[in-house]
């Protein structure tokens, strides 16, 4: 019986990542990784709100087509 116990006691024992995820400092969870997740977080808002962007642009230029003369 021995066993049994030891694997449910490492089954579900918190990883050091999750209990770092879990404190309760005020830190969003998608930040709480360090410079790593500032940096992708950052990297993604970036690439979203440039696609948003482009996309609204080309949506613009597609809707006023060029007269021909």
């Amino acid at each position: 019986m021995f066993w049994k116990r030891t694997y449910f006691e490492n089954k579900y024992s918190a990883s050091e990542n999750e209990l770092t995820n879990q404190e309760d400092n005020g830190m969003p969870v998608h930040l709480k990784g360090g410079i790593a997740d500032a940096l992708l977080y950052r990297a993604t808002m970036i690439l979203t709100v440039g696609g948003t962007a482009y996309a609204m642009y080309e949506l613009a230029v597609a809707s006023f087509p060029k007269k021909q003369d």
